[in-house]
């Protein structure tokens, strides 16, 4: 049984006529008689009464017509259903994320234009390192990751860039720089003890601040790790050392530490949405295409 005997079918029912019904479908009267003969061999019994003046349904048609007269529609809303997702403008993406990248007010700007323009998109989120999101790709357990690249990463997964966030660096407040407005050099840091998350956690980080010291002619000596952003901040209040971070986590507003830029030309530090490089899915490559347009904007206007 075939979806057209079905409407064919339904709009000799809706007719009451074979004539009208061949007119409304556009096809001949003779070729839509033999389609319904067709469909009461298969069905078994017999669907109209053919009248002098037009069709009506028997007992086995009314029948047939309440089991089936929703299916056309049915099949019409699944079609389009399919083409979305395949379109993928439906389904649910499974997106990792660093923890500090939402502080990035372009990361959730991108995000923001994402679930707009693909409001029927569910979003599944997951906060975890930067190489927990990667092998969470590797392993098809997530479909994209906003964190931040390694070089090793590159092997296998692509980096998109939603934002660079520039260095500075945080001090206690009662650091003799603190007090002193303007740029600190990281030179005069060069005597300080280091705070920062352990490389495991965040090697992108850990291999910026790293570089920015030795390109200001020293080795930084690391003191207490922190395991995230937060208690690394934590621990510059109590005085434990100073840090070098993204210029976006000056949002945090910690009591008892102070911000500072840097005067030096140290390395930017990337933001990127990640995907695997054999990536296929529409859904994917829609989420890539909107969050690095709306962040390209966002760095425009900001």
């Amino acid at each position: 049984m075939e979806l057209r005997h079905l409407r064919y079918f339904l709009a000799v029912a809706d007719e009451g006529s074979f004539t009208r019904a061949a007119e409304r479908i556009g096809i001949g009267q003779p070729p839509l008689s033999r389609q319904i003969r067709d469909l009461e061999q298969e069905v078994g019994a017999r669907l109209f009464h053919r009248l002098a003046h037009g069709a009506e349904l028997t007992e086995a048609g009314r029948a047939f017509r309440d089991a089936v007269a929703d299916i056309p529609s049915r099949a019409a809303d699944a079609v389009r259903l399919a083409q979305r997702a395949a379109r993928g403008e439906t389904g649910t993406l499974a997106l990792g994320s660093i923890g500090s990248a939402v502080i990035n007010p372009i990361v959730s700007s991108a995000i923001r234009s994402f679930r707009r323009a693909y409001p029927d998109v569910e979003l599944k989120l997951e906060e975890a390192t930067s190489a927990v999101l990667a092998a969470g790709l590797r392993e098809g357990r997530l479909d994209a990751a906003i964190l931040r690249p390694t070089s090793a990463d590159s092997r296998d997964l692509r980096f998109h860039v939603l934002a660079e966030d520039q260095l500075m660096a945080a001090l206690p407040t009662g650091h003799s720089l603190a007090g002193r407005p303007g740029a600190v050099a990281l030179a005069e840091l060069a005597d300080e003890t280091f705070i920062l998350t352990p490389r495991e956690v965040g090697a992108g980080l850990y291999d910026t601040v790293v570089e920015a010291c030795r390109l200001a002619g020293f080795e930084p000596r690391f003191g207490q790790p922190a395991p995230q952003i937060a208690t690394l901040l934590s621990l510059v209040a109590a005085e434990f050392g100073v840090a070098v971070l993204p210029t976006s986590m000056g949002q945090l507003g910690v009591v008892g530490v102070t911000f500072r830029p840097l005067r030096d030309k140290a390395p930017a530090l990337a933001l990127t949405v990640a995907v695997r490089r054999d990536e296929r899915s529409n859904l994917v490559r829609n989420f890539v295409t909107e969050t690095r347009a709306a962040a390209k904007a966002a760095r425009s206007t900001a």
